[in-house]
């Protein structure tokens, strides 16, 4: 044996009376369990013991359960991944984990899976070398494979397994998409077998299941068919397709070289298993992957901006002003739990925003009860009476300094002690706003971007007069509604709009000199940002760009900014700005350009960001390097795979100085 399991540290074990082995995953230490060296380590000392107490028929079954109240397994431990800076390295780790749940997988005795929360990553390809799956039926409990987003497959055999286990069209939409799965969906796909309806219920059916030697079926010859030619080679055709329409092969190479694997070796699915370690390697130690892991790395930093422990608790939100910003806002509000109200002082307008939620709640909310029940948190007030109960109000309303003041001044006399103030104003200063007010202390700004329900993340803004907890409470608050909240100083554009208009407006100035605009917002994307920055002004509404421009400086006067703005061109929303929109796309010219050209040009476009993002970072806007890094990736979409702004500069240029080459590390 490797390990006396009366020794372990991150499992608990047991062998009932029954002669049903139990192993009850509980990291030391962890909120949640990740499969880290030591729990391997221990979970084979476990395989092992349980394989000999077999053979001498002591031992009926193995159950393998969580000892953590709200996961099971969130994957494997990626802190670790660090460590590996050569594909051996990466090959010599797995054979011993793939050969461990080998034989999980042969073992003469039934082992049953029992879950309840999430199950993803090397958790799920865990429970696929299971014999039988029981999870609760908790919305809480998800199963997924989310490691095309860290710039990698799954790398324990969950590739062959999951495709034996459910067929591959539903397994490699899944590898290929990192979604995560509900309880239900997955028993219908075939990746759980069983389903119950508390985690008070799962002992007992996992022991019911041992002691009738339950077996999970595998996936039916039909939906086999797609691992044998021509099927397998037109499927995979089409797979490429599908993901070449949201991701750039040299961007993220993850999906299409899990592609490649499927459609060399889906066939035969023990080669696969084989061919996964030799396609995973190289990944792993991929700048994309590196990079993307500091993504994962930078939410978990934005998530630290929140207090932990923190006593206080939002749950009624009142938003005044009703159009498309302050509706969305209600909207998330409700979509989080919450109950909200929202008042405008147009009942039309009350009605439009409080009715475009629909298609949120539908997205969010399966059934009709939940989405009913969303509808009924979200309550049109015209008169406001909702504020003398809200824990949070949020105000949404037209950027005017004399406007916001009176509210404001009025809104402090009717809300109730302890309440968060807050507005979303996008331009102006906060000490302004709450000059007239007798506690200024109790403004905070929350600035949203546009799409609300799209876009993770907020800043938590802190005038020069602002309470530390009240700070606090913002960011609580917005991680209660499923945000990432990043606190910033009160200055002009905050973070996200202040780095970002010297960017679109530097781009503006080549297209003033000729450069086209195709040109432009192709060498944008070929960089790797969603989109480019003539068509993203056009997006935004080139009115609110020219009037974001004046606030920070950034003259207008006399370009064509100014002459469609002048003209009523303003963008996608009158359907015609820099491009004319038809179907809600841009027309754009069939002209095509060399990659070094693109290359070259997209490196040149990011270097007004860079600039201003160490700017902003010397003054003291955000706390940190990797806070001015998360900020650009989660407010603009900034390339993901090259670890932000101030990272992907001191990558490049590693000769830099200290202080900007700490956001390469």
């Amino acid at each position: 044996m490797t390990q006396d399991t009366a020794q372990l540290k991150d499992w608990r074990f047991s062998i009932d009376g029954e002669g049903i082995a139990w192993a009850i995953f509980d990291r030391e230490g962890e909120s949640a369990n990740s499969l880290g060296r030591r729990p391997i380590e221990e979970l084979l000392a476990i395989v092992e013991r349980v394989e000999a107490e077999a053979r001498a028929k002591n031992v009926r079954g193995l159950v393998i359960m969580s000892g953590k109240e709200r996961t099971y397994i969130v994957g494997a431990d990626i802190r670790e991944f660090e460590d590996f800076t050569t594909e051996q390295q990466v090959i010599d780790s797995l054979k011993p984990v793939n050969a461990m749940l080998d034989r999980i997988e042969r073992m003469p005795v039934p082992v049953v899976a029992a879950i309840h929360g999430v199950c993803v990553g090397g958790g799920l390809e865990l429970i696929l070398a299971c014999h039988y799956r029981i999870a609760t039926r908790d919305d809480s409990t998800r199963v997924g494979f989310p490691e095309v987003k860290l710039g990698i497959f799954p790398g324990f055999n969950g590739t062959a397994r999951s495709i034996k286990q459910v067929g591959p069209m539903a397994a490699m939409q899944n590898m290929l998409t990192g979604s995560m799965i509900r309880a239900n969906a997955a028993k219908a796909m075939g990746f759980l077998d069983q389903l119950v309806g508390s985690p008070g219920e799962l002992k007992w059916a996992a022991r019911k299941a041992v002691l009738q030697n339950r077996r999970s079926q595998p996936a039916s010859k039909l939906k086999m068919l797609l691992t044998q030619w021509p099927a397998r080679g037109l499927f995979a055709k089409k797979l490429r397709q599908e993901t070449a329409k949201k991701a750039r092969e040299d961007h993220y190479p993850a999906p299409f070289k899990l592609i490649d694997l499927f459609e060399s070796h889906g066939g035969n699915l023990n080669a696969m298993k084989s061919a996964e370690t030799t396609a995973f390697a190289p990944l792993m130690v991929s700048d994309t992957s590196r990079n993307l892991r500091r993504v994962f790395r930078l939410t978990e930093l934005l998530k630290g901006q929140a207090p932990k422990g923190f006593k206080w608790k939002p749950s009624r939100v009142h938003v005044i002003g009703a159009g498309t910003m302050g509706a969305d806002i209600a909207g998330v509000c409700v979509a989080a739990g919450m109950e909200v109200t929202l008042q405008d002082i147009s009942t039309d307008q009350l009605e439009k925003g409080i009715r475009a939620q629909g298609k949120l709640f539908a997205r969010k909310f399966k059934t009709k009860a939940q989405q009913d029940a969303a509808k009924a948190r979200l309550i049109a007030d015209p008169e406001g009476r909702g504020i003398a109960r809200a824990d949070v109000i949020i105000e949404a309303i037209v950027e005017r300094l004399d406007v916001k003041q009176k509210l404001f001044s009025d809104l402090e006399t009717k809300i109730k002690p302890g309440a968060v103030l807050a507005t979303n104003t996008s331009s102006l200063k906060l000490s302004d706003i709450s000059q007239p007010m007798r506690d200024p202390g109790r403004l905070i700004g929350l600035h949203f971007f546009s799409p609300v329900a799209q876009m993770p993340l907020v800043e938590v803004v802190r005038g020069d007069n602002t309470r530390e907890d009240e700070v606090k409470k913002g960011a609580s608050f917005v991680t209660a509604i499923d945000k990432f909240p990043l606190i910033t100083k009160d200055v002009p554009g905050f973070l996200v709009n202040k780095v970002l208009t010297p960017y679109m407006f530097s781009a503006m100035e080549r297209l003033e000199k000729g450069e086209p605009q195709e040109k432009i917002d192709e060498a944008a994307r070929a960089f790797g940002m969603p989109m480019g920055p003539i068509e993203l002004a056009d997006n935004v509404g080139l009115d609110v760009c020219a009037h974001v421009a004046k606030i920070l400086g950034q003259s207008s006067e006399g370009s064509k900014l100014e002459r469609l703005v002048a003209s009523g061109r303003l963008g996608k929303k009158t359907g015609e700005g820099f491009y004319v929109w038809k179907d809600g796309k841009p027309v754009k010219s069939e002209a095509t350009y060399s990659k070094f050209e693109l290359d070259k040009l997209g490196r040149e476009l990011v270097e007004p960001m860079i600039a201003e993002a160490r700017k902003t970072l010397d003054e003291g806007v955000v706390a940190s390097a990797d806070l001015v890094d998360a900020g650009m990736i989660f407010g603009t979409g900034f390339a993901p795979f090259r670890g932000g702004p101030l990272h992907y500069k001191a990558s490049v240029t590693p000769t830099g100085d200290p202080a900007h080459r700490a956001a390469a590390e």
